[in-house]
Order: C-alpha cells, then structure tokens, then sequence
C-alpha cells in the first residue's frame, strides 16, 4: 500500500478574518498562502512523489500548482476530497458562532453534527476514506501520492486510519500548508508525520505583545 503525503492548502484572508469559507467560489491563497505553497514546493520537490490529487477548490489548486510544476506532475482532481459542506454557515464568523448554543455540539459531539442545510461531520469522513481507499489500490506500495485538501477532512481522516474516535478528531492539529504523511499497510496504519509546517515559527507560542493586548480590546 502506498505512502500518502496529506496536505492542506495555504491560508486565505478567511483563515485570517476566523471565517467559515466552506466550498464558497473564488477564495484565493492570500500572499502569505502564496509563499506558504512556493515553500512546500521547495521542500517537497525532492520528494519520490508518482501522482498528485487536490480538491477542486480555488485555494488548494493554487497551493498544488508549484509542486506540480516543479515535479512535472498534472494535479487531479477529485470531488471527494472537498471541503466540509457547512451548507447554512458558509461564511459566517466563528466568533459569532461560538457564542451560540448549536456551536457546543460540533466540538463535543460532532460524530452526531450535521450543518444546517450541509453535509454531517460522519459523511465528510466517509467520502474522505472513499477516496483515500480507492487510491492505496491504485498504486504499488513504494509508491508516495500528495494529497491536497482542508483542515478538517484531512483531521477526520487521520482519526479513522489511527482509530481514533471522530468525537476526538478536533485534538489533532492541521495547520495551513503542512503535511501529515500516512502509510496504510495490510496490518494496520502507520502516522509517520504530523502537520509539518515549512513555515512554522515559534510565534504561535508567543504571548502578544503588551500593545497589541490592548489595541484588540478597543471596540472597532
């Protein structure tokens, strides 16, 4: 069975504005998610990669275009592989959201959570599974297949070939731009990484500064 690279696009200006952007049209890497996927295509074009896969959206084929390029490899796309349809909530702000009684069943139940007039957190699992099944028997073991899709499809996949539980699929972390390699073998899953991030930096663990603490307390 062979290797799989899971990699989510780079960051948008929703990631940036904490909005759900859903399978939304003409959402774009913003610059940052730009260089983010110029940097995985450095890192990556190294790589034994045989094939490369993406969801149809705007912003995970932007961030497999360079790897592609640099790899000479076309990028096929691949329903499955879409965004969570949040249905009702595209687009709206996960901060408003939060405060909202519905929001507590996505995090602590979400196996039983369907988004309003969307897809149920189970189904995008399965489909996601779907593809990943039809692909480790397409391939030969030795083979290595980047795959391109979001946060937490990637997530819910991972927690099914760990045999993770999907209530506790939010404890993993999928960051933009980062890769989770997968083996699947006939014996059981292997996690050989997790949310490698090219650009990563040790600012994530940083409190703000004191100015910026008080400038996001001002109304406006």
């Amino acid at each position: 069975m062979p290797n799989f690279l899971l990699i989510r696009h780079g960051e948008t200006d929703f990631n940036k504005k904490m909005l759900l952007p859903g399978r939304l049209p003409g959402i774009h890497l913003n610059k940052n998610g730009l260089h983010q996927a110029q940097m995985l295509a450095e890192k990556l074009a190294v790589a034994p990669i045989k094939a490369i896969y993406s969801s149809p959206l705007e912003r995970t084929l932007e961030t497999a275009a360079p790897l592609a390029r640099a790899l000479n490899l076309g990028v096929i796309q691949m329903p499955g592989l879409l965004e969570m349809d949040c249905g009702e909530w595209q687009g709206l702000s996960v901060k408003k959201l939060r405060r909202q009684k519905v929001w507590q069943p996505v995090q602590l139940n979400p196996s039983l959570f369907k988004f309003p007039g969307g897809e149920s957190i189970a189904d995008c699992q399965s489909r996601m599974v779907q593809v990943i099944d039809i692909l480790r028997n397409s391939y030969p073991a030795t083979d290595l297949i980047a795959v391109f899709s979001h946060a937490d499809p990637i997530k819910e996949t991972l927690a099914f070939y760990l045999g993770l539980p999907l209530d506790h699929y939010q404890r993993l972390t999928i960051s933009p731009a980062s890769v989770s390699a997968l083996h699947i073998g006939e014996n059981g899953s292997q996690l050989l990484m997790l949310n490698y991030n090219p650009s990563f930096s040790w600012n994530v663990f940083m409190p703000a500064k004191r100015s910026q603490r008080k400038s996001a307390k001002q109304p406006g």
